[in-house]
């Protein structure tokens, strides 16, 4: 009864370590996509600056075109 008793509380540990492990790699990853996000939106305005069509930006990004519209206002440059 102790041994299990004992088990469960060590299994109870090991999961609020993992959990806690995990909830650090989850910030950390997010922290990675906010990085990601706001470097594909500098690379929209360089594109874009640079002579690359909105339309051509939307196909090889995979965002809409008012996503990119947005992105690029919210740089100072005017829509198409």
């Amino acid at each position: 009864m102790a041994n299990r008793l004992a088990d469960a509380v060590r299994a109870f540990h090991m999961a609020q370590a993992t959990a806690a492990a995990s909830a650090q790699r989850a910030a950390e990853d997010r922290e990675k996509v906010t990085e990601a996000r706001d470097q594909l939106a500098t690379a929209i305005v360089e594109a874009s600056r640079g002579g690359m069509r909105q339309v051509d930006i939307v196909r090889v990004t995979g965002y809409t075109r008012e996503r990119v519209r947005q992105i690029l206002r919210s740089h100072g440059i005017a829509p198409d």
